[in-house]
């Protein structure tokens, strides 16, 4: 059994993406009852395994030890929001921003700009700080979290390309990098159709 490279530290990794995972799934049942709406659909929580940390050390330029694996490279943690409406994902944004003792450190909006390919998401790197000693012997220590935020026709996208992407036995690879752009843009637009529809529905609640 390969030894962990997060060494005596992944209990509190566990412990923290448990506790995330509580307060992100109380929110959301405050949010529906009393707006009747969820701020999320569904979310999925992990630890990244040593084998692929390993791996993004290597590809990184870090030595594999847990100092690189819990510092260097910010996403031992690693959480996926998956809302119904494009606010949504800016309400968790700032509902992020407003959790004590959690720090926004990297912010990239690739929903308002878009990547060249049509990938679309929300991605935060948060710093949390928790009464668990970091690998730096800090204590309180401080724990990197990636979160990304996408609407369910952005996550189903890129799920999609994610495949493409590995199959390497595509003959036209150009006309599937247009045909995969033009479906990125329908689906924003469809975000967008579907934002304007609950907009009208609340306006006339």
């Amino acid at each position: 059994m390969t030894q962990s490279i997060y060494g005596i530290y992944e209990s509190h990794l566990e412990a923290i993406l448990i506790e995330l995972s509580e307060q992100l799934e109380a929110t959301n049942k405050r949010q529906k009852e009393e707006t009747g709406f969820k701020l999320f659909e569904h979310f999925l929580g992990r630890i990244k395994s040593t084998e692929s940390m390993q791996e993004k050390c290597r590809r990184k330029g870090f030595p594999e030890t847990t100092q690189a694996a819990l510092k260097d490279i910010k996403d031992a943690i690693g959480i996926r929001l998956v809302t119904g409406f494009i606010d949504d994902i800016y309400r968790l944004v700032d509902w992020f921003k407003a959790q004590e003792g959690i720090t926004i450190v990297r912010e990239k909006d690739f929903i308002t700009q878009a990547k060249p390919n049509g990938y679309r998401s929300y991605h935060l790197i948060l710093e949390i700080e928790r009464p668990h000693e970091d690998c730096l012997g800090h204590l309180p220590g401080k724990y990197f979290v990636e979160v990304q935020l996408r609407t369910i026709a952005m996550d189903s996208w890129a799920s999609l390309e994610h495949q493409m992407k590995y199959k390497h036995t595509i003959k036209n690879p150009e006309r599937l990098t247009r045909e995969l752009k033009r479906c990125a843009d329908e689906l924003a637009s469809c975000d967008l159709n579907m934002q304007t529809i609950r907009d009208l529905i609340e306006e006339d609640a």
